[in-house]
């Protein structure tokens, strides 16, 4: 079952990363460049996440297994509480919303700076229960990490301003529910892997702001050559008064 799962693994992060690289043709300002980032680096994470099921099966060594499980559990533990709040803080337009956001934020820093020192202090273990892999690791175990942990990424998404991007947060928070009571010690990968897999929504979320950007720059294009238009007619019309008058 370990080489299934790998392949699984694999196949999906190929997939989801294409739908990542598409994700990011669609950018139209360097502010939206770390959130169209999260479906390649989704991608990135399930492709390490099929080094851990090989790892488990013994189809590699045991520095390979350690090495992929430890890149897997400091991402998904201590990199996205942070790096969801700031995606959604640089898109977000200014107002209360960004407030708020910009405070999980900073939440969410703290949180990645403790949650990396219990990661690199305290040794984490992977081990396969019920065909699930099972992080763990007794500093980040406990309902106060996880509650912020909740707070900082779902509710991030969940504030923002955009339909599309506060439904993904309602998504996540959904599946997120549904893991942790079905199988707790599943959360950390099962979580992950459906992440990954619902961020290929926001390929369309930055089609349509392309969509919106390109309708916004062709309309003021036209009122700068309307603007450009109006000052040459009115400039030829001033030269060509000064030349009768000589």
């Amino acid at each position: 079952m370990d080489i299934y799962f790998a392949v699984l693994n694999f196949t999906l992060s190929g997939a989801i990363g294409l739908i990542g690289l598409l994700t990011l043709t669609k950018v139209s300002t360097p502010r939206e460049v770390v959130f169209a980032s999260l479906p390649l680096l989704f991608a990135l994470h399930q492709f390490t996440e099929g080094f851990v099921w090989l790892g488990v099966g013994g189809h590699i060594e045991p520095r390979a297994l350690e090495l992929a499980a430890g890149i897997f559990i400091y991402y998904a533990q201590g990199v996205l509480p942070f790096l969801v709040p700031l995606a959604i803080w640089l898109i977000e337009k200014d107002g209360y919303r960004k407030k708020l956001v910009g405070i999980l934020t900073f939440l969410g820093l703290g949180l990645a700076v403790y949650t990396m020192y219990g990661l690199a202090t305290v040794p984490s273990t992977v081990r396969v229960v019920n065909n699930t892999l099972f992080y763990n690791n007794p500093w980040t175990a406990n309902i106060y990490d996880a509650s912020i942990y909740v707070l900082t990424t779902c509710g991030a998404l969940m504030l923002s301003s955009s339909i599309a991007v506060a439904l993904f947060g309602v998504l996540n928070l959904i599946g997120l529910t549904i893991i942790y009571l079905l199988r707790p010690y599943g959360f950390t990968s099962l979580w992950c892997l459906y992440a990954a897999v619902i961020s290929g929504l926001l390929y369309f979320h930055f089609v349509e702001r392309r969509i919106k950007f390109l309708q916004d720059l062709k309309l003021k294009s036209a009122e700068f050559s309307d603007k450009l238009s109006s000052e040459l007619d009115a400039l030829n019309k001033k030269r060509l008064f000064t030349f009768k008058k000589a």
